[in-house]
């Protein structure tokens, strides 16, 4: 006898919660509808450039996931590094489901609310296991007092303890698209590949070596689907195909999730209200010139490291600080970005080159997504104890560098304070590709922000 099984996922909502209503109606509607369904979530469901998840620390994710009676879900890096590790080790305390993760440590341990792999048996006796893995971003989990492992390993390990067990094997999967592919390659036993993280749209799913790869882009803007045929007699998977619904042309919202939201919104305002500081005259930002905001978060960056030198774009402040009261909601609304302070050490020469690279138009253009990064475009390259002068004509060509009024020597070592956005992409190589980055954490820059404005006053 031939019979289905849907399996819904959701993946990469950081926080934006004015999709999740629909979302909630369209899942109810379904379990109406389904006499076999289950319900997965793939990890960076929280984002704390929301006020909800920054006010708690994710907890509300946690109980619109229970409210909806999700099956699994394992963690993205928003979870994993944009908590400090107290705040992770706690947020899943009331979760009603499993946390499917096993390439995640602490001592030796897993912690106790994650679980290596889970077994779901179906009402018709079918076995589906469930494994899932992270994005290993090895040094920001060490400095947050986490080690993560290999996921590869991870999963390799997994597949051998669980080997003939189930039926239909699941692997919820925060790596990326180009690691899924990966994975299929190296693990055909493995059935489907719930993906996530790099936001990725997999309209009819996509089939490497087997494998179906599915994922629902980003921020619930899609519900994805796997249809699954089961021949109930002989335990046997038939066929697997995948879908996606946009959730804008859904019209249903789910009641209980919008009282959810609107109390969570209401308790988060009064949380974030309280004082940081007050100041005597406006604090503005600019993102093309000289603007006392970002120049004191770039020196504030600076004597956080300990560093000669402190580096960070002007876009990275959002909006200027009026005077008068200051709250954690407005220092959270001009820097809501998810980064850290790192810092690094340069020669002369690869300072040169890097402030070099800084002075480009098309950098100062730049709009950038992702890395972390919550704002617009970069704006001006800031400095802290540099400064340079540029040759005459329109090229923006540099001169002369001077680190504290001395001209800076090309062979010598400078420490620089700076943000952790610029150790990924293609931003700034001499900092990317840097063997000893030293992170400065949990803190985030509107902490080291907060710390700054506390001091002046």
């Amino acid at each position: 006898m031939l019979q289905k099984l849907w399996l819904y996922h959701t993946n990469d909502l950081h926080s934006h919660f004015e999709n999740w209503p629909k979302i909630a109606a369209y899942i109810e509607e379904k379990r109406q509808v389904h006499d076999q369904m289950l319900l997965f979530d793939i990890g960076d469901h929280m984002d704390r450039v929301n006020l909800v998840s920054e006010a708690d620390y994710g907890k509300v994710n946690v109980k619109l996931l229970n409210q909806l009676g999700y099956d699994g879900v394992t963690i993205g890096n928003n979870e994993g590094i944009t908590l400090p590790h107290d705040q992770l080790d706690h947020l899943y305390e009331n979760a009603q489901f499993p946390v499917v993760l096993s390439n995640l440590f602490e001592k030796g341990k897993r912690p106790s609310w994650a679980k290596p792999y889970h077994m779901i048996t179906m009402e018709n006796g079918l076995k589906l296991c469930l494994l899932g893995v992270t994005i290993a971003y090895t040094p920001v989990y060490e400095k947050l007092g986490w080690n993560i492992t290999d996921p590869f390993d991870s999963i390799r390990d997994m597949l051998q303890e669980v080997k003939g067990q189930a039926d239909v094997i699941v692997l919820l999967s925060h790596l990326g698209i180009i690691h899924d592919r990966e994975v299929a390659r190296d693990f055909p036993e493995i059935d489907i590949i719930l993906g996530s993280h790099t936001h990725h749209l997999l309209e009819e799913g996509e089939m490497d070596n087997g494998v179906l790869l599915a994922c629902a882009e980003k921020y619930g803007h899609y519900i994805g689907c796997v249809e699954l045929t089961i021949d109930t007699a002989r335990k046997e998977l038939i066929e697997k195909k995948a879908t996606v619904q946009s959730v804008d042309q859904l019209i249903s919202e789910s009641d209980e999730a919008i009282t959810t939201l609107q109390q969570a919104e209401r308790r988060a305002k009064a949380l974030m209200q309280e004082k940081v500081t007050t100041i005597e005259s406006k604090l503005e930002t600019k993102w093309f010139d000289d603007s006392p905001l970002p120049q004191l978060l770039t020196d504030a960056i600076k004597d956080w490291c300990g560093a000669d030198i402190g580096m960070m774009n002007a876009g990275m402040v959002l909006d200027s600080l009026e005077a008068g009261i200051v709250t954690r909601e407005e220092i959270h609304r001009i820097c809501p970005h998810p980064i850290n302070p790192i810092r690094v050490t340069l020669t002369g020469q690869q300072l040169i080159e890097t402030v070099q690279r800084g002075c480009e138009e098309k950098m100062e253009q730049l709009r950038i997504k992702g890395f972390g990064f919550r704002g617009e475009l970069m704006g001006k390259m800031l400095y802290s104890g540099l400064s340079y002068t540029l040759e005459e004509g329109e090229a923006k060509r540099v001169k002369d560098v001077f680190v504290h009024g001395q001209l800076i020597k090309k062979d010598a070592s400078y420490t620089v304070g700076t943000v952790d956005m610029y150790t990924l992409g293609s931003l700034f190589p001499h900092i990317r590709d840097h063997e000893h980055i030293e992170y400065f954490m949990p803190e985030f820059l509107r902490d080291v922000l907060t710390w700054r404005l506390k001091e002046a006053t």
